[in-house]
C-alpha cells in the first residue's frame, strides 16, 4: 500500500556503525545484500520515501552504492527518534518537499514486512493521531517478564496508558505463572510513527522520571501529555542484536529463498 492522497509519508531508518553490542552490524551480509539494504527495500515496498540516516561514511557510501538514499546526522545522539528529527528536517530542506509523517524503522530487522509499515500509516488517517507505534498480543506460554521486551497496556481507544519493562498489569492474588490466561499482554514493538511537527517537538523535551525509570524513551511522550496509538499486529518482530542472532537471520533467509 502505498501513500494515501494527501498525506505524505517518508520512513527513516536509523542506523549507527558502533552498536556497543555488534558493531557494524548495518553492513552485515545476509545472502548477497546488506542488512541495511534488506530494511530499506522491504521498506520501500510499503512508501515511496525512504531514506537511511547515519554519522558513518561507510554506511552512507553502501547506501548510495546499492542505489538507496541516506542522509548524514549527528553523531551525538542519543536515540533514533533525535535522529529520526535532524534526518527529516534536512531532508526536507534538501528536497523542498513537505513530509506530513515520519514512519522510524529500526535499522536492524530485515525481515520487516510492509504490511506492519501499512498498519502503522494507516493510524494517521485519523487527523487526531499524532504519534503511533505497534503492539503484539502474547502467544502461550510467551516470557512476559524478560527486561528486554518491553510491554504496554493501552485504553479502550487504544492509547498507550504505560510502557514497562516487568509485566503490566500486576494480577493480584494469583501466581506470575498463571496471569497469561488471566489477562491480555502486549509487547511493544519498536517501530514508531510521528507527524513532523510533533517530532520535531517532542525532541525538545527533557528526559523525564518515568522514561529514566524504564529506559524507555516513549514514557517520556505520555508522561508531558501526547497520546501514542498503538495498532496491534500479529506478526512478530526480529532484531539483531548479536552475531549469534545474524546467525539466526542468515539460517531464516536461507530457509526461505
Amino acid at each position: 500500500m502505498k501513500n494515501k492522497p494527501g498525506l505524505r509519508f517518508a520512513v527513516i531508518i536509523p542506523a549507527r556503525y558502533a552498536s556497543t553490542r555488534f558493531p557494524g552490524k548495518a553492513l552485515a551480509m545476509i545472502g548477497r545484500k546488506y542488512m541495511i539494504q534488506r530494511v530499506y527495500e522491504q521498506a520501500h515496498k510499503s512508501v515511496e520515501t525512504v531514506y537511511i540516516a547515519t554519522d558513518d561514511q561507510r554506511i552512507y557510501d553502501a547506501t548510495t552504492g546499492f542505489g538507496g538514499n541516506a542522509v548524514f546526522t549527528s553523531a551525538s545522539h542519543t536515540s533514533g527518534t533525535d535522529r529520526c528529527a535532524e534526518a527529516a528536517k534536512k531532508i526536507m530542506a534538501e528536497t523542498g518537499k513537505k513530509i506530513d509523517v515520519v514512519i522510524n524503522v529500526q535499522g536492524d530487522e530485515p525481515f520487516i514486512k510492509p504490511e506492519q509499515i501499512d498498519l502503522l500509516k494507516s493510524c494517521f488517517y485519523d487527523e487526531n493521531v499524532t504519534l503511533a507505534t505497534l503492539i503484539r498480543k502474547t502467544s502461550a506460554g510467551e516470557d512476559i517478564f524478560n527486561h528486554d521486551r518491553p510491554k504496554v497496556i493501552v485504553d479502550v481507544n487504544s492509547n498507550a496508558i504505560y510502557f514497562s519493562r516487568t509485566a503490566v498489569p500486576f494480577i493480584r492474588d494469583h501466581q506470575p505463572s498463571q496471569w497469561t490466561s488471566l489477562h491480555s499482554y502486549f509487547m511493544h514493538l519498536g517501530l514508531y510513527a510521528y507527524r513532523s511537527d510533533v517530532l520535531q517537538k517532542i525532541t525538545l523535551l527533557p528526559p523525564s522520571p518515568l522514561e529514566k525509570a524504564e529506559s524507555l524513551e516513549q514514557n517520556r511522550w505520555i508522561e508531558n501529555g501526547y497520546t501514542i496509538r498503538c495498532a496491534e499486529t500479529n506478526w512478530e518482530s526480529f532484531g539483531i542484536d548479536t552475531p549469534e542472532d545474524l546467525e539466526k537471520a542468515i539460517n531464516m533467509y536461507e530457509r526461505f529463498i
